[in-house]
C-alpha cells in the first residue's frame, strides 16, 4: 500500500464545521498540522477550524529553504480560507512569518489585517528581541550550534518521551540537517529582523502564548512582544516548553477559548470557567 504525501508547498485543509469564528492554525518550523491533534477536540464546536499545510513542514523540509518567498505562501495559506480566516493561531516560526507578512503589507500600504480579514491573532512561542543590541556572537553561536536541541524537543514531545535520549538526539540531528544551513539562515534572519517590526500597526487584539521552560523562544521573548503590541496579551504555560499546544493541550485550548470567546463577541459555552493554573502576565 503506498502512502499519497501531498507535496504542495501549501494547502489548507477544514477541520471542522461550526458557525462562530474561522480560525487558522499554522505550524512551525520542521513539524506539520499533526501538533495541533491534541488542541483541536478541546476547542470549541462552533469554531470553523482550519489547519494549514506549509512549505516548511517536516514532509518537504528539504527544500523550503530555497523558496524565495515565504510571506507569499503564508498569504496563500490565510487566502485559501473561504472569507479569510478571522483569527490566526501561529506557532514559533510561523509566527514569525505571519509578523513579517503584516509588517511588509503594512509598508506597502496595505491594510494587511483588513485585506486578510484577519481580526485576532494567537502567537505561540514566537522569536523576538525588540532591539538589534539584543542579537550578539553568544546568540547566533547559541542556536546555530545548538538547532539539534529545538528539533530534538519536538520528536520528544510528539512521541511523549518513548524514545531513548540517544535514538531522540540522532533524530534531531537528522531533521537539523534536512533544514540545512539555508532552512537554518531563513529561519534567524527572520528572527534578526523582528527589532524593525512595525509592531505598533497589529492594532488587532492579540494573545501572545508562551512556555515557562521554553529554551527556544523564551518567555520573556513572548513577554516583550506583548509589550511591543498595541492590544496584546501574554500568557505564560507553567512546565510548558516550545509546544504547549502538544504538552498542555486543555490548558492551552482553554486559554485561546477564553481569550478568542469576549474578542469575537461569542458566548461562552456551559460549563466553561478561567484556569487558575495559569500566569497572566503583560
Amino acid at each position: 500500500m503506498t502512502t499519497h504525501v501531498d507535496l504542495r508547498p501549501v494547502s489548507v485543509q477544514q477541520r471542522t464545521e461550526g458557525p462562530g469564528p474561522r480560525v487558522l492554525l499554522l505550524h512551525g518550523l520542521a513539524a506539520n498540522d499533526s501538533v495541533w491533534a491534541r488542541t483541536l477536540p478541546l476547542l470549541p464546536d462552533d469554531y470553523q477550524l482550519w489547519t494549514a499545510r506549509l512549505p516548511w513542514r517536516t514532509e518537504t523540509i528539504a527544500e523550503w529553504g530555497e523558496q524565495p518567498n515565504l510571506r507569499g505562501w503564508l498569504a496563500k495559506a490565510l487566502e485559501a480560507v473561504p472569507g479569510g480566516p478571522t483569527v490566526v493561531v501561529a506557532h514559533s516560526m510561523a509566527a514569525n512569518v505571519l509578523l513579517d507578512l503584516l509588517d511588509q503589507k503594512n509598508r506597502g500600504g496595505v491594510d494587511a489585517l483588513r485585506q486578510f480579514g484577519i481580526r485576532a491573532l494567537v502567537l505561540v512561542s514566537p522569536f523576538y528581541r525588540g532591539s538589534a543590541d539584543e542579537f550578539d556572537w553568544n546568540t547566533i553561536s547559541y542556536y546555530l550550534n545548538d538547532f539539534h536541541l529545538i528539533m530534538e524537543e519536538g520528536i520528544r514531545v510528539h512521541s511523549d518521551g518513548r524514545f531513548p535520549a540517544d535514538l531522540q538526539e540522532a533524530m534531531g540531528r537528522r531533521v537539523r540537517d534536512r533544514v540545512g544551513p539555508y532552512g537554518w539562515f531563513r529561519f534567524f534572519d527572520l528572527y534578526l529582523r523582528t527589532p524593525t517590526l512595525q509592531t505598533g500597526r497589529i492594532t488587532v487584539p492579540t494573545l501572545v502564548l508562551g512556555g515557562e521552560r521554553d529554551f527556544a523562544a523564551r518567555p520573556d521573548e513572548s513577554l516583550a512582544l506583548a509589550g511591543a503590541l498595541p492590544d496584546a496579551v501574554c500568557r505564560v504555560l507553567p512546565g510548558c516548553g516550545h509546544f504547549p499546544m502538544i504538552e498542555a493541550a486543555e490548558e492551552f485550548a482553554a486559554t485561546v477559548r477564553d481569550f478568542v470567546n469576549p474578542t469575537m463577541g461569542v458566548t461562552p459555552q456551559c460549563g466553561t470557567a478561567p484556569l487558575n493554573a495559569l500566569e497572566p502576565q503583560r
